[in-house]
């Protein structure tokens, strides 16, 4: 009965891992849903105070199309360039020798050469890294919500489906109103605590990792 049930569980993981990347990106997509409105009870659409202002648009102006609310549509422009160097040099080393002489007297002349000794130590290393990023383009996210002080929460995503495989760019964010452009964009570099996406899936990123059974395999074995 129990050699059944690790057969059962066996094989759902295989089931699983078999799903690769792209089940895994599938299930991951459905944080990144795009957010609606509530549906509002009334909605003053005129000016009852007299003021040139109306609380119920976006902005001042009638043109004025920045997004401002829950399920607004906002453009994200990368332009996200980073590029670091790091260079590590070190040496060191250390010799040290010892020597005792015994009296003639005793006849141990013999044992001079017994206790003499010595040691030399030397260490040399050096290293270095450079990394370099850049990632251009543009896409759309909506508010997700909107805080008390004004700033806005984003997310969205975009799925680009390719011959072998899906590629996904995810983008989650706050933004501050006065960031947004007057054509409703906001820079990437301009975005709050920023979580910036781009995963691949489908057959050509799976065969970029290591199998499941082979990473356990890896894992368990002491050599």
């Amino acid at each position: 009965m129990v050699s059944s049930k690790i057969v059962c569980l066996a094989f759902g993981a295989m089931a699983l891992a078999g799903c690769g990347t792209t089940f895994v990106e599938e299930q991951n997509s459905l944080q990144y849903s795009p957010v609606m409105p509530q549906p509002a009870l009334q909605i003053q659409t005129g000016f009852a105070s007299g003021a040139i202002y109306n609380p119920s648009q976006a902005g001042l102006f009638a043109t004025d199309r920045r997004a401002s609310r829950v399920g607004d549509i906002l453009t994200v422009s990368f332009s996200e360039r980073f590029q670091a160097t790091k260079s590590q040099n070190a040496a060191n080393g250390k010799a040290a020798s010892f020597e005792m002489s015994l009296p003639s007297v005793l006849g141990l002349e013999k044992l001079e050469n017994g206790l003499r000794t010595g040691t030399t130590q030397s260490f040399t290393g050096s290293g270095s890294a450079a990394q370099s990023n850049s990632l251009t383009g543009q896409m759309s996210v909506t508010v997700a919500r909107v805080y008390e002080g004004g700033n806005l929460e984003i997310l969205g995503q975009k799925k680009l489906t390719l011959n072998n495989g899906d590629e996904y760019i995810r983008v989650r964010g706050i933004v501050r109103p006065e960031d947004i452009s007057s054509k409703n964009v906001v820079l990437s570099d301009r975005i709050a605590n920023a979580e910036i996406k781009y995963i691949g899936a489908g057959d050509v990123a799976d065969t970029g990792k290591v199998g499941w059974l082979q990473r356990a395999a890896t894992t368990l074995s002491p050599y």
